[in-house]
């Protein structure tokens, strides 16, 4: 294999490459650019972004989705004012609606806007729960306030973030014990509770009593995001933000190589050289400090190094567009309210255990849990004029409890029982099969696309399709940390991706994080 040039790039040494273009990559490029730091970027793919994308994926269909990442809550408002990224996000009006057949009649909880506590008490008969609900929320909005300024600051002591949040029930609740526990203490409905624990389940297959805590760890990092844990709506998709911070990070001096795997990383400590490989052949490119945007499993493959242990995803991604909104058989709720906050399905606390189970044991769910919700009633940017003007919707489902192991055998087979009795699960709530809504592409096939964890794996080499690389940290040093929480054994390689300790979720604080450790601040 002929060798390839190393003269395209402007240099034959960097003060820093960078190993991947998803988006924590184009944040710690254009951070250590801005500094005045010699940065190349190599990309695996044809273009940046990573999971953070936007796409046509339906063939002569103009609606660029967001094909994977979806929502942002996450992103510190830091990071875009620092970088100047012209890039906005939009307020859902509604949190959620979660249906609900009771008695043979459709009803459901509607959350957020001014009919809450109505539909609370519609739903359990009093305002204990409603109260409760604002009580529990009230908490970890505190907590979301206390915590989230520290994830784009040096990784505090367990200790030193206990005085910081200075609540001690709330830190029982959610450091010490099992979520299941706090929401068994706080709510009684069913349904209610299904609700709340959906934030700890969120690409993490756990029970709400797992003593390990994993899920503490995902309701964490989803009820902190901007100090307040709303999740927003990307202006233009996804997408609008990695193009952002491509932008960002050439405009500020850094080069980004597209098509340029990298494929091994030789190191001293001090000076180190990555080798890469492109369609014309191999080369190599000598770097003063290494970051590395990919996964702790990609990581030690680059470096010759024992892995760690494999990481397993446990859900499945559903795009969808619509000619139009399917009609709800709650005739109360208009669907374009039900539909623009998160959709719940199947997600009551029974339910959510009773898929834990059977997933567990080696099944696909019988009654499999997602959530919905609909990125062009908040934002129609992301379709064509004709589209948009038509009354055209798109639709984003994502389940939970469906671990990579269920696929092994039969991936296609069982991605599509899989696509089938989740689609079910949402028609059981609607006047009208979801397949009858559907938008037709060029061809005259229906527009709706499924990933599961071995997809996820496939085009994006996350591992297992574990969409945070391996289960979250708790946002604290301990033994294993560095200064950042994105240090290795080698003084100068760092892991920037969402594997670092306070990664996970679009947010770019692994590759601010990263920036910081190797400007040395």
């Amino acid at each position: 294999m002929p060798a390839a040039s190393a003269e395209t790039f402007s240099r034959s040494v960097y003060d820093a490459v960078i190993v991947g273009g998803g988006h924590n990559g184009l944040v710690a490029a254009a951070y250590l650019a801005r500094a005045g730091r010699s940065v190349l970027v190599l990309e695996r793919l044809g273009n940046t972004g990573g999971a953070a994308v936007s796409t046509r994926p339906f063939a002569g269909v103009d609606a660029r989705l967001s094909r994977y990442s979806y929502l942002v809550s996450l992103l510190p408002q830091r990071i875009v004012r620092d970088l100047g990224l012209s890039f906005s996000v939009r307020k859902r009006t509604v949190s959620s609606y979660t249906p609900l057949v009771r008695d043979g009649r459709a009803t459901g909880l509607l959350v957020g806007g001014d009919r809450t506590r109505e539909s609370f008490a519609d739903l359990t008969g009093s305002d204990r729960e409603y109260e409760a609900w604002e009580a529990f929320y009230g908490m970890t909005g505190r907590l979301a306030e206390r915590i989230f300024p520290t994830l784009t600051e040096p990784l505090p002591t367990r200790d030193e973030l206990r005085e910081r949040v200075g609540d001690e029930t709330a830190w029982r609740m959610l450091f010490e014990e099992p979520i299941g526990t706090a929401i068994e203490e706080n709510f009684s409905h069913d349904l209610v509770r299904g609700v709340v624990l959906t934030d700890a389940l969120i690409g993490t297959f756990a029970d709400a009593h797992d003593p390990s805590l994993v899920q503490n760890r995902c309701f964490l990092y989803h009820v902190i995001g901007g100090g307040t844990g709303d999740w927003d709506v990307p202006v233009g998709g996804m997408g609008a933000l990695t193009d952002a911070l491509a932008g960002a990070a050439r405009g500020a001096g850094a080069e980004i190589a597209t098509g340029h795997e990298a494929i091994r990383i030789e190191t001293d400590g001090e000076a180190a050289e990555v080798a890469f490989r492109t369609d014309d052949g191999e080369g190599t490119v000598a770097a003063r400090k290494v970051l590395v945007n990919a996964s702790p499993q990609a990581l030690s493959a680059l470096l010759g190094e024992e892995p760690p242990p494999p990481a397993e995803g446990a859900q499945l991604k559903v795009n969808m567009l619509l000619r139009r909104l399917p009609r709800l058989r709650d005739h109360a709720v208009d669907p374009r309210r039900a539909f623009s906050g998160t959709f719940h399905i199947a997600e009551g606390y029974g339910q959510l255990a009773t898929a834990y189970a059977q997933a567990a044991s080696g099944r696909l769910p019988e009654a499999p849990p997602s959530e919905i919700y609909c990125h062009s009633l908040t934002d129609p940017s992301i379709l064509g004029p004709e589209l948009a003007a038509q009354g055209y919707q798109t639709l984003t489902l994502f389940g939970l409890h469906t671990p990579a192991r269920l696929f092994a055998a039969a991936p296609d087979a069982t991605r599509d029982a899989l696509l089938k009795a989740t689609l079910a699960e949402l028609d059981a709530h609607l006047d009208e099969p979801i397949t009858d809504c559907l938008a037709l592409d060029e061809a005259g096939q229906p527009c709706i696309e499924a990933k599961t964890p071995l997809d996820l794996e496939r085009d994006l080499r996350l591992p297992g399709g574990h969409i945070f690389h391996r289960d979250l940290a708790f946002p604290y040093a301990d033994d294993s940390t560095g200064r950042w929480g994105v240090e290795t054994a080698h003084a100068n390689v760092l892991l920037c991706g969402a594997g670092a300790v306070r990664g996970g979720g679009v947010s770019g604080i692994p590759g601010h994080n990263a920036a910081m450790a190797a400007l040395g601040r």
